[in-house]
């Protein structure tokens, strides 16, 4: 984490305030639950909750002596508790905290990516009736194919983010596991019920079973779908930064007062903030082999996984988190040129029409395989710039003998291409 790209909310999620916090908290209602089961003595969790405390800078100086960083901490946490932290721990190894503690951060980390998930649909969903109507040209390899509209651009945008917001929503329960299993994860030397009672206070559900940890197949889930986001988060950046280029310029990021392109040429406008998006894009979908590499530990547990999960939790929630909310500004700023739209659209000389040229032959009776001859032979006439489409069909004797001049002029006719945005936007909104 850098601070660049951190927001605050997130960063701390993963502070080590807020990480010693849940550990106490962990270890607190364990002692809870077996004070209600009569398995530790009255008032243990009063006696934990009204001393007990914490130092990150104590904990660090012991763990460097230890070299254990959850004795580490209990060992600061006895230093305020005295007599009844002995309850503290009791059956638990260090994994019940160190996993339920890490699948905490993971769904407080979820909650606030959902957030910014939401702010980029409503961004999206705003812009998109705003432009429900506005004509553009659709491109299929980068070329010219046929109209669509800026509105219904957004809305493809708009419903893969609904099924990010889906996905999310699965990740974060796949997260929402507590283990408070002891060693091995046999309940050898804790009670099942105690794990129950964390969990339920938690927000979390007991994992059906772990080994000393909870099964690393469910963070690949997690982190997979935090890659799959920032390709979604990139794909809209890279739209914008095509649009943006020079040559087509039909919408832009907006250009604040005062703000500087280049150290080197005052005239620029670049497309910093979805450039810094799909950098951001790639630092997220970092953490997704590592985690699908920390499933396969050894036996009941290694450590392999838990330096990558030190490393990964923060750097692709932060980044991801960052990421979301950059787009959601750079959408609700945007800056849109229908008028550079229009002309862009009818720059190739009516081009975009040929497909419905070609349906118009062949309902006239002419073979699908000799209508594209028909009309590919005068689009390349009008790709060399020997004139409209529209002009060079009318002169074309074959094309004449099935159609008249003013079935082809109607063939040309932009709002034909629209007739069912009301469609598409019932589908995506749930209503037009």
């Amino acid at each position: 984490m850098i601070p660049r790209y951190t927001r605050p909310e997130m960063a701390n999620i993963w502070s080590p305030e807020s990480r010693f916090g849940i550990w106490l908290e962990i270890e607190t209602l364990a002692a809870e639950a077996m004070e209600q089961m009569g398995l530790v003595p009255h008032g243990v969790t009063q006696a934990v909750r009204e001393r007990a405390q914490f130092d990150p800078d104590r904990i660090d100086e012991i763990e460097r002596e230890v070299k254990h960083d959850v004795i580490a901490f209990l060992t600061n946490v006895a230093e305020h508790v005295g007599d009844e932290a002995r309850f503290l721990h009791l059956g638990m190894t260090s994994s019940d905290v160190l996993d339920t503690c890490f699948n905490v951060q993971l769904v407080r980390a979820a909650d606030l990516l959902l957030a910014g998930v939401d702010r980029v649909l409503t961004a999206l969903e705003k812009r998109a009736f705003e432009f429900k109507l506005t004509p553009t040209i659709g491109r299929s390899h980068g070329i010219h194919a046929e109209p669509t509209t800026f509105g219904i651009k957004l809305a493809t945008f708009h419903a893969e983010f609904q099924r990010v917001r889906a996905r999310l929503e699965l990740a974060r329960d796949e997260v929402s596991t507590c283990a408070i299993s002891g060693a091995v994860g046999t309940f050898a030397n804790i009670d099942p019920k105690v794990e129950e009672h964390v969990a339920g206070k938690l927000g979390l559900r007991p994992e059906p079973v772990s080994t000393q940890v909870i099964p690393r197949d469910r963070h690949a889930m997690f982190f997979a779908v935090l890659g799959v986001i920032a390709s979604s988060v990139e794909r809209l950046a890279t739209e914008i930064r095509h649009l943006q280029r020079t040559e087509v310029l039909e919408a832009e990021e907006y250009f604040s007062a005062g703000q500087k392109g280049s150290s080197a040429m005052p005239h620029k406008r670049n497309p910093v903030l979805t450039e810094n998006l799909t950098g951001l894009a790639r630092l997220v979908r970092s953490a997704v082999t590592p985690a699908m590499e920390n499933v396969a530990l050894w036996h009941e547990r290694d450590i392999s996984h838990s330096s990558v999960e030190r490393g990964i939790g923060p750097d692709a929630t932060v980044h991801l988190d960052f990421a979301l909310h950059r787009l959601a500004g750079v959408v609700e700023n945007l800056v849109v040129y229908p008028e550079r739209m229009l002309k862009t659209l009818n720059s190739m000389g009516g081009l975009h029409n040929s497909q419905r040229v070609l349906l118009a032959l062949v309902e006239a009776g002419v073979s699908r395989e000799e209508a594209y001859r028909m009309v590919q032979r005068n689009a390349m006439r009008t790709w060399g710039g020997e004139g409209p489409l529209l002009d060079l069909l009318q002169q074309d004797k074959d094309v004449m003998a099935k159609l008249s001049k003013d079935q082809i002029e109607a063939l040309f006719d932009l709002d034909y291409h629209f007739k069912h945005v009301d469609t598409i936007f019932t589908r995506v909104f749930g209503h037009a």
